[in-house]
Formats: structure tokens, sequence, C-alpha cells
């Protein structure tokens, strides 16, 4: 499902980017590569702001497009004619809080969430990856493993030292 994004809208809701830094977007646009990534060749294009001249060109690539908005128009005016633009309106999703923008593709048809969710989305790409084998490893080990453990280590359960 190819993702369009309201960028300075999602920058807002990240807890780890200011909109005051001068690197936002290159920020940004690191983390929706690696959402990219994970979720296996997803297309994602994120519109901006009018920014720094030669920016947009660094930004593009492993899976992420990014637009700058040429001035007088705005990231939102932008965002709205590309959702008009879309054919096929069951594929996409567009992330943004702004009404306008969000009206605009639910009118359409197209499905919406939240900057703030899709912020969650991705700031759950920094937690670390939980797999059943280690959640095993946080249970205390019962009576027969330390056994088993010791008889391994050649330690002879008969001493006057217990280590359970």
């Amino acid at each position: 499902m190819p993702i369009l994004i309201d960028g300075h809208n999602l920058i807002g809701q990240m807890p780890d980017i200011e909109l005051s830094d001068p690197d936002d977007e290159a920020k940004l646009v690191a983390k929706l590569r690696r959402y990219a990534a994970r979720k296996r060749g997803r297309k994602i294009v994120v519109v901006f702001d009018g920014g720094v001249y030669g920016h947009p060109q660094n930004l593009h690539g492993y899976g992420v497009e990014t637009r700058f908005a040429k001035p007088p128009q705005t990231a939102d005016h932008e965002l709205i004619r590309q959702i008009r633009a879309i054919r096929r309106r069951e594929e996409w999703l567009v992330v943004s809080s702004d009404r306008a923008v969000a009206g605009e593709a639910q009118a359409r048809g197209i499905q919406v969430i939240s900057a703030q969710e899709f912020a969650r989305r991705l700031q759950a790409l920094d937690q670390p990856r939980v797999n059943a084998r280690d959640k095993r490893a946080d249970r205390p080990l019962s009576k027969a493993e330390i056994e088993e453990w010791l008889r391994f280590f050649g330690i002879d359960e008969d001493e006057d030292t217990h280590y359970y």
C-alpha cells in the first residue's frame, strides 16, 4: 500500500525530531526509509513545505520519494493536488492530521490515519523486537534446570554450597 505523508505534520508528532531542527526532514526520511524496508518495497511519498535548495534530491531513494512545495504553494496544496491525482484510491493511505487534507482524501475514498497514529508506528521501529525465545529468558530457572547446569559444569551437588 503506497503512503502519502504530510511531512511537517508528522514531524510535529515525533518525540525525537524537532521542527526547529535544520535536519528535521532528513531525520524523518531516515525513519521512513527504515519503515519502507521493513514493509518490503512499500512506496512512500512525503511532502514538505519549501525546503533548502538542492535538499530534495538528497532525500530520494530507498522507497521514499520526497517533494517540497514550491512557494507560494504549501504542502497542504501539494498534498491535495496529489490526492486528486491518485487513480487506485483503495490502494493508498494518507497520513495527515490536517482537516483539509484528510477531508479531501476521505471524500475520495482514500484511507486516512492521523499523524499521531503513524508517529506511533514509526516509534515502534526503535523498540527492540522480542521473540518467543527471548521471553523464556526472563523467567527464573527451575530446580531441575539448575541441577542440569551444575552437572554440565561438573559441580558436585553434595557439596555444602547450594546454588538455589
